[in-house]
This record gives structure tokens, C-alpha cells and sequence, in this order.
């Protein structure tokens, strides 16, 4: 009975936003860009105001988003090529993410968000590593949305990783390399078990995807909003779900195949 509830809460909730309740994608990924220059609009003297403000934003996204039932929200928080910033503030942006984690575990308990990362994630400092781990195990046993953070995370690496474990399996006599399929490159990705992402989001003007999620994007709608990170709330999710209902995903197949299903 309360699975019926939650549905008919959750369409509720997307006609509310004015959204079609039976076309919500199952998957978005979004690339948070754009705390830097909101700080330095904003007369900021350094950049990490913006962050700070970027996790607020984060938090909204992911209330809206568990209460429209989405299935996956997965943000890039930090890829592996910010470990090249001023270490000031990458220092400053694992400070962000300890605090982030103690304090937004309530928010994600309340909104039965389970949080999953992805990244090379021991990279880590020790602290930040092991405050993860606590708020992942945490969240474990919800149910609803999964919130997946790409920490210390690029495809590329991803992708090398993959083809190592692959190539491993291959040598030790455990795959033939006929056998090697998508969906196995797919199963040894971080990615693993997870739906491909159906939208992706990046705010901020900027118009690349930024070594975020390579292989998983091949057939994502891409939506690209002016709206810095900081700036972005549910109304912003509402426009982009509402211009990816408008879109029509043919998966290499025309217009009239889609039609005579």
C-alpha cells in the first residue's frame, strides 16, 4: 500500500512542477559549474564562497529531485584534474566536503537519499575519505533516490581502469577476448549497476562534457543552461526535465520506426 502512496505522491509532485509525470528521466547527471565566477560576480576575494554556496544548491537539486522519484542524480564534484588547483583551495574544497557530509546526512535520511560515489575516492584525504565512508554506510539502507558524487573522478581514468580489470581477467584465462562485450566494459566501470544517465545538465554557460562520464553519456539528451551553480534550484531541474520531455531519443532509429511501435 505505501508503494502506491509514494507513487501517486511522486506524480503529484511532478504535475506540480508542471512536468509530464510519465516522462521523468530515470537518470541525470549534472556538472556543477560555475562557483568560481559566481564568487568574483558576487566581489568575493577568492573562490570558495562559491562553493560553499554550491552545496546549498547541491542540496535543493537533490530535495527536488527525490520528490519528483527520480531514480539517479549523479554530480561531479571533483574530477582528478582539480587536484592541479591552488592548493588552497583544494584544501578549502575537502574542508567544504567534510562539512557537507556531517552536515547534509539529516537532509539525505529525511529524503531517503542513499549516497554512492564514484572517483578514485582514496585519493582522498584520510578525514574526508573516512567521513564518506561513514555517511555511505549511513544512507545504505534507504531506498530512494541514489546520490552519487564523482570524487577524485575522470573517464578517461575510469575507462583505463576498466580496460586493466578486463585486460586481467583476459590474461589469467577468465575471459576470451571474443566474450568481451558492452556490457561487460559497462559492469567493470564505477559505474556498475547503475542506469546509464538519460539527461545531463551543466550549468554556467560552458558547453563540454569535461571528461565526465564518457562511456555513460553516449546517449544522454545534453542540456546546457547560462545559470551559474550557486544560482540553480528546483525551478532550474523543472526547465531542464521539461526540455528533455520535449526531445525525442531515437537510439539511431528514425522518427517513423518510433511511430509504428
Amino acid at each position: 500500500m505505501s508503494a502506491v502512496v509514494d507513487s501517486n505522491i511522486f506524480r503529484n509532485n511532478r504535475l506540480k512542477a508542471g512536468l509530464d509525470p510519465d516522462h521523468i528521466p530515470q537518470h541525470i547527471a549534472v556538472i556543477m559549474d560555475g562557483n568560481g565566477r559566481w564568487a568574483k560576480q558576487q566581489g568575493f576575494m577568492t573562490r570558495v564562497r562559491g562553493h560553499e554556496v554550491g552545496v546549498e544548491a547541491l542540496r535543493k537539486i537533490t530535495t527536488a529531485a527525490a520528490e519528483l522519484g527520480l531514480g539517479f542524480l549523479t554530480v561531479y564534484a571533483f574530477s582528478t584534474e582539480n587536484w592541479n588547483r591552488p592548493k588552497a583551495e583544494v584544501d578549502a574544497l575537502m574542508n567544504i566536503l567534510m562539512t557537507a557530509l556531517e552536515k547534509e546526512l539529516p537532509t539525505l535520511m529525511n529524503n531517503n537519499v542513499r549516497l554512492k560515489a564514484i572517483g578514485n575516492v582514496d585519493s582522498l584525504p584520510e578525514k574526508a575519505n573516512k567521513k564518506l565512508m561513514s555517511v555511505i554506510t549511513a544512507t545504505s539502507k534507504n531506498d530512494g533516490l541514489t546520490l552519487t558524487l564523482a570524487l577524485s573522478y575522470g573517464s578517461q581514468d575510469e575507462m583505463v581502469q576498466a580496460v586493466r580489470k578486463i585486460a586481467t581477467e583476459v590474461a589469467n584465462g577468465a575471459l576470451a577476448p571474443e566474450d568481451i562485450s558492452e556490457a561487460h566494459i559497462e559492469n567493470s566501470l564505477f559505474t556498475a549497476g547503475m542506469p546509464s544517465p538519460d539527461l545531463m545538465i551543466r550549468t554556467s554557460g560552458e558547453q563540454r562534457i569535461s571528461n565526465y562520464l564518457l562511456w555513460q553519456l553516449a546517449y544522454a539528451e545534453l542540456y546546457f543552461t547560462p545559470i551559474l551553480w550557486p544560482d540553480f534550484d528546483a525551478q532550474g531541474l523543472y526547465d531542464a526535465i521539461a526540455a528533455f520531455q520535449k526531445r525525442e531519443r531515437r537510439f539511431g532509429q528514425t522518427s517513423e520506426q518510433l511511430t509504428d511501435k
